[in-house]
């Protein structure tokens, strides 16, 4: 089974949400962002790892150094289709693998997704993106 899958299938039966995983360093480092609807603390962050070390231990053979959990903060990734329909309303900043409309990086409120395709709304008018053309997006903290 993928890393990622695993991780997504084992997390959701805890009552979180993985966001994102990193491997950096040759796989040296593992990083894992979760969330959940009431927000992640440290005790979230400790049972998590401890869950995930015992069954990477057990499922996978997978090696690595160090493993990191957290929050995805305030600047969180959006990264599936189901993200950015939950998170409409939100401003949001995008960027393309491909250039639209002459550039590739874009801020906006999140509208919706209609027949894959996210609908931003930037300097008053709707664009809408390729969800398979989005390399980045993460939302903008607003203070």
């Amino acid at each position: 089974m993928e890393l990622n899958s695993l991780l997504e299938s084992t997390l959701q039966g805890l009552g979180y949400e993985l966001v994102d995983l990193e491997l950096s360093n040759h796989g040296k480092l593992l990083r894992v962002f979760i969330d959940k609807p009431d927000g992640i603390n440290v005790e979230d962050c400790v049972l998590v790892s401890n869950h995930i070390s015992r069954l990477l231990a057990v499922e996978m053979d997978f090696e690595y150094d160090r493993l990191e959990v957290s929050s995805p903060g305030l600047d969180r990734p959006v990264k599936k289709e189901a993200d950015f329909v939950r998170f409409c309303g939100e401003k949001a900043q995008v960027k393309l693998r491909v250039p639209l409309l002459g550039r590739k990086k874009f801020v906006g409120t999140l509208v919706g997704v209609q027949d894959g395709y996210l609908q931003l709304e930037v300097e008053g008018a709707v664009i809408a993106l390729d969800l398979a053309n989005i390399d980045k997006a993460r939302l903008v903290p607003q203070f």
